[in-house]
Order: C-alpha cells, then sequence, then structure tokens
C-alpha cells in the first residue's frame, strides 16, 4: 500500500471509528447502581442523545465520501449467530455484483477494513468510558465561553 492509499485508508478508518462510537449505546458497569436503574429505562445512543440536546455532531474530515457511502448501503456490518460481525466478503461481491458496480480489489479490501474497525469501535465503545477516536479542535470562542463559565462558578 502506497503513501497516499495508506493516508486516506486512515482518514476513513477514523471516520468510520467516529461513526460507531457515535452510534454506541454506552453501557454502566455491571452491578452498579446505575445499571440496575437503568433496567426500566431505554438506553441511546451517544449520537440520539447529542440530537436530544439540539447538537450536532461535528464529523473528522472525510477524504472519500464515495467509499463511505458505499459502505453504508453495504450496510457497515452484518448479523450472525451471536451478534453483528463486518462485512463478509460474500456480502461486498453480492453487493458488486448486485449493482453492476465493480469494485478495484483495493476498494473491496478498504471496504472490509471499514467494516473490521466499525465493529471493533462498536464494541469498545459500549463502555461509557471509551474516549472518542476524534475530537473536534477547540475554536476560540468555545475556549471564552468555557473560561466564562468557570468565572461564574468562582
Amino acid at each position: 500500500m502506497g503513501k497516499v492509499s495508506r493516508r486516506l485508508a486512515n482518514g476513513l478508518i477514523l471516520y468510520v471509528r467516529y461513526m460507531a462510537w457515535l452510534n454506541a449505546t454506552p453501557k454502566p458497569p455491571p452491578g452498579s447502581k446505575r445499571a440496575k436503574a437503568e433496567e426500566e429505562e431505554p438506553r441511546v445512543s451517544r449520537l440520539a442523545r447529542m440530537k436530544l440536546g439540539k447538537a450536532s455532531p461535528p464529523m473528522p474530515p472525510n477524504p472519500a465520501q464515495h467509499i463511505i457511502d458505499r459502505l453504508i448501503e453495504m450496510g457497515i456490518s452484518e448479523a450472525a449467530g451471536m451478534g453483528v460481525v463486518a462485512l463478509s466478503w460474500r456480502e461486498i461481491n453480492a453487493w458488486c455484483d448486485g449493482t453492476r458496480i465493480d469494485l478495484s480489489p483495493w476498494e473491496r479490501r478498504l471496504i472490509r477494513k471499514l467494516s473490521v474497525e466499525y465493529v471493533a469501535e462498536s464494541r469498545r465503545a459500549e463502555d461509557e468510558t471509551c474516549p472518542s477516536p476524534w475530537r473536534a479542535p477547540v475554536t476560540k470562542r468555545e475556549r471564552e465561553l468555557e473560561e466564562e463559565r468557570l468565572r461564574m462558578v468562582f
């Protein structure tokens, strides 16, 4: 894999991992009081919680939107007997046959890799203490607002 394609892949992996983190539904530690209290309430994903607060999360740069679009059209992941798994080669090939879009071998490998990364990050992100794989740069205005809030506390 050349430098350009490696840089492209790394950018897309970051994008997909952040998508997975946003769509994950965090769980409190088993046996904790919060875990027992949350059994009665429906759990929501981080993205749904942000949308309830009228916040739209910023997304990392996406160097190849068409590849992400194809991944989403394929389904990002698939169901298996014990849960969610990455897209299989059979599923990727079936999508290519069904849509009559002949992806090059490197695109097929990249889509498979992105699916693997999405599923792995989804599982990691179920831990409520899992840090975000990406964070938007803090703007000067956000910094000023936060400093003002701190001054109000003291």
